[in-house]
């Protein structure tokens, strides 16, 4: 079986969850803040992206951060340019840490209209992807966000997610469409029905052979997402934390029969530049178990 054909296997049917470590520079400060490293201890974006760099190395080389429990792991785009140990990222996570690798590839989040956020324009789009596919990056995503149930910009940003699912499948790689509902939403049920109902329409309208990966907002109903789960185009549906707790992610997760976690600030929750190794180790695992037996 090809790199390709195994990443996909393990994407389908592996038991795990994926790691988000793809903070980009909006979101960079709060993360090495929460962290422990702060806007003092360091100057320009050079040295922040560094900071951000040598948390991510330290998470991807503790001795939890394995296929054992961790199937995927999404980068930063410049995660997926530089090396750790002096290999580049992508090639790490997957020969040695057994940890199929994707790419944040959003550049952003448009102002809000009709209730939603749209993903800004992604100049260059078509290069980059085939630079992903040349460090063997497996697939994308691409985040945009649903603050009301609005049918008119739900529409909208379900065809723009899949309209950028068609360049990316293009290039060879498997996009996740990332349609995140705001876990504050006062109209969260409603924005998740007319959601669901969206992506089945563009998912039925598919060619064979065409996969696709759904990340999406723990439902306040746990059966919501099971049809799309199930839908022949689907690859997996996998759950974004949203600003919940560690705890309370994986509380919804538990729920949701056929999602599995894809979480960020969940994963690095209690994580501190201070901890020696073994303290560091023993917090991000207990995380990492934690969401595992969530996610199967």
């Amino acid at each position: 079986m090809s790199d390709t054909g195994a990443m996909r296997e393990q994407m389908k049917s592996g038991a795990g969850f994926i790691a988000a470590l793809d903070q980009s520079g909006g979101s960079t400060p709060k993360a090495l803040s929460l962290y422990g490293v702060e806007p003092s201890d360091y100057t320009g974006d050079e040295e922040m992206f560094r900071a951000m760099h040598d948390m991510r190395a330290r998470i991807i080389l503790a001795d939890d951060f394995t296929k054992s429990k961790i199937i995927g792991a999404i980068l930063f785009e410049r995660t997926m340019h530089d090396t750790i140990n002096d290999t580049p990222v992508a090639e790490l996570l997957w020969s040695a840490r057994g940890v199929v690798p994707f790419l944040k590839i959003d550049k952003g989040l448009e102002e809000q209209a009709d209730g939603v956020q749209l993903l800004k324009p992604m100049p260059g789009l078509e290069e980059t992807l085939q630079v992903a596919k040349g460090k063997g990056i497996f697939g994308t995503k691409e985040r945009s966000v649903i603050h009301e149930a609005d049918e008119k910009g739900i529409a909208e940003i379900v065809a723009q997610q899949f309209e950028v699912a068609r360049t990316v499948r293009a290039a060879g790689l498997v996009p996740i469409l990332e349609p995140e509902v705001n876990i504050h939403s006062q109209t969260k049920n409603e924005a998740e029905v007319l959601l669901e109902a969206e992506i089945a329409k563009h998912l039925d309208r598919l060619e064979g052979g065409t996969d696709v990966m759904l990340k999406l907002t723990p439902p306040n109903e746990p059966w919501r997402y099971e049809k799309l789960a199930a839908h022949p185009r689907v690859l997996r549906v996998v759950a974004l934390s949203g600003g919940y707790s560690t705890d309370e992610a994986c509380q919804r997760l538990t729920q949701c029969p056929s999602m599995i976690a894809s979480f960020s600030r969940a994963l690095t929750e209690g994580l501190n530049v201070k901890m020696s190794d073994a303290e560091f180790n023993t917090a991000l695992g207990s995380n990492i178990d934690k969401i595992y037996r969530a996610s199967i």
